[in-house]
């Protein structure tokens, strides 16, 4: 089966460039450096899967021609993951049916509050969002796709991984357990946090990531969840191994289902 993932963003919670900071016009230049907040889109043969809503969401998902979703995967509900869901009420109006949101118990609670508008009552002709909140399965299967699951540490926070055939996204974490790490095996791709150059208590910084990576064996690993420490040219070329590459907004991979 032909499935794509589509990076939709590839910055970290700030983005890239941030806000109040002096960039050089080189930096600034290079389109992969402008960075909008973490998400990934998995297009299957039968329809697509988001992954997590970037404040962002609406441009990307305009930027890369998306028309329908025919489900949501909440990663963990951190404010770069989650505060672009109020935009799905515009699929559902399309549909005419509450979107399917796959989160974690306790983020369903998250989502619940922060979203509480979108469990309420309101007179015809008003629309907010109808989020249809579902526990995570082991697998999801949604459009055509078989998604495993799978849980990796953010610090005291579980966060949800996924594989996809020989496909692997790995988004906000610094420790995998045993049982994902077994998950992990075998890949041709995987996409791993690696969220700046120093040590971070809740994330993988480049060193970490890189030994991961290359612990893991995947044909080819891509960095994401990128601070502007990144410069995506040089790093490319100067100090990153040959089958670790860094994300950029609208990368497109192809997976083998």
């Amino acid at each position: 089966m032909s499935v794509q993932a589509i990076i939709l963003g590839s910055g970290t919670s700030n983005g890239c460039p941030s806000l109040g900071l002096d960039y050089s016009p080189k930096f600034l230049a290079n389109t992969k450096n402008w960075r909008t907040r973490p998400s990934i889109l998995l297009q299957g043969p039968r329809g697509n899967l988001l992954v997590d809503c970037a404040p962002e969401m609406r441009l990307q998902l305009l930027r890369a021609n998306i028309k329908e979703i025919e489900g949501v995967l909440i990663t963990h509900t951190h404010a770069d993951h989650i505060m672009g869901m109020d935009d799905l009420r515009c699929f559902e109006l399309r549909s005419n049916k509450s979107m399917p949101v796959y989160a974690q118990e306790a983020d369903q609670e998250v989502i619940k509050r922060v979203f509480s508008y979108a469990f309420g009552e309101f007179p015809p002709g008003v629309h907010v969002p109808q989020f249809h909140l579902k526990n995570v399965p082991d697998i999801l299967e949604i459009g055509g796709m078989q998604v495993q699951t799978m849980t990796v540490m953010h610090g005291p926070m579980p966060v949800i991984a996924i594989r996809v055939g020989n496909f692997a996204y790995v988004t906000d974490v610094n420790f995998i357990p045993p049982a994902a790490w077994e998950k992990l095996q075998g890949l041709d791709i995987l996409v791993l946090d690696a969220v700046r150059r120093r040590p971070h208590p809740h994330h993988f910084h480049l060193e970490k990531a890189i030994g991961v990576a290359q612990e893991l064996g995947a044909s080819k690993t891509y960095l994401t969840h990128l601070s502007h420490d990144y410069d995506h040219d040089i790093m490319e070329e100067t100090e990153l191994p040959p089958r670790i590459r860094l994300c950029y907004d609208g990368l497109t991979i192809e997976i083998e289902d």
